[in-house]
């Protein structure tokens, strides 16, 4: 569960990485940045933070931070109504970025899965995205994503995001989960 402490001491540690990646933000922004720990309760290893500076029924542009460590879980974006789902272009910003799509697994892959949710990973082809790398990701494609040993800032550039109806492998993944704790 997202508390207030978690929340706040998770925001000042994002703004101090958003700094270290040259990202300047409004002081509306900086009140706006969400904590995802898609209730899991252990955001620390599997969640992420993030700044969205605009999402309409067109385009969408977010700043994500990635603690060392940090995973964001393995999920897809899937079609909705017409549309065939979320397309997303990841660039690195700072940092390190393990991202993991389908395709051939890579033999000696630099993330690791917390055991206990490990079940919950079958995609295994490793993308190694350093500042100023960029991946695009084909909508309702699975993907999961992983901050190397510094943490890393990572701009996205998508379609529309309606992270309500993602669809993630773990099933105990709530993505309605609450990003800000009031």
């Amino acid at each position: 569960m997202l508390t207030k402490d978690i929340y706040l001491s998770h925001c000042a540690r994002t703004l101090r990485y958003l700094e270290r990646a040259g990202v300047v933000l409004s002081e509306k922004e900086k009140e706006a940045i969400e904590v995802a720990e898609y209730g899991l309760g252990i955001p620390d290893r599997i969640g992420l933070q993030l700044v969205v500076y605009v999402n309409t029924e067109r385009y969408c542009a977010k700043e994500l931070v990635l603690f060392p460590g940090q995973t964001c879980p393995e999920h897809r974006h899937p079609p909705v109504g017409s549309e065939p789902g979320k397309q997303e272009t990841f660039r690195c910003r700072w940092g390190k970025v393990y991202l993991y799509v389908p395709g051939e697994k890579t033999p000696h892959m630099h993330a690791s899965v917390p055991q206990e949710r490990r079940d919950f990973f079958t995609v295994w082809h490793e993308v190694v995205l350093l500042p100023g790398d960029q991946y695009t990701i084909p909508p309702d494609t699975l993907h999961w994503f992983q901050a190397g040993e510094e943490g890393a800032v990572v701009s996205e550039f998508s379609s529309p995001s309606r992270d309500a109806l993602d669809v993630y492998t773990d099933p105990l993944i709530r993505p309605d989960a609450p990003r800000q704790p009031w």
